[in-house]
């Protein structure tokens, strides 16, 4: 006598669980990707071969390419800018501040900007972008 099986076995896989973690992984890269760049104000900076590294305190001032100025992500009005430089630097040692200015600014706000800097006395370096 044969004995059959009136059911055939089919395999299922069960996704109900796969949404809650697609959910937390994008959670997590979300909050991962902003805090890998803290500059959030996008600019094209200029490009460069070489790099050098900054160790100390900085100051972050911003130039965008509508000439909007930031520091640290604060924007500051032009008439401003050297007092509220001088308030961001007073308490650190040795304040260095990095310049990212937009590339398709003249050379004339450049120098305006590290003008204010010399008259402060703070060490100024420009960021560029690698090549």
């Amino acid at each position: 006598m044969i004995i059959r099986r009136n059911k055939r076995f089919t395999p299922e896989v069960s996704t109900s669980s796969l949404n809650d973690i697609m959910f937390f992984l994008l959670l997590f890269f979300l909050i991962i990707s902003t805090l890998s760049n803290p500059n959030v104000i996008k600019i094209l900076l200029p490009t460069a071969d070489a790099a050098q590294n900054i160790n100390k305190q900085q100051v972050s001032l911003t130039v965008t390419a509508d000439k909007k100025y930031f520091i640290n992500q604060t924007e500051v009005n032009v008439n401003e800018l050297e007092q509220a430089l001088a308030r961001a630097t007073q308490d650190i040692e040795g304040p260095t501040i990095v310049l990212r200015i937009a590339n398709n600014l003249n050379i004339q706000d450049l120098v305006d900007v590290m003008e204010i800097g010399v008259k402060l006395n703070v060490r100024m370096v420009m960021a560029t972008d690698k090549r």
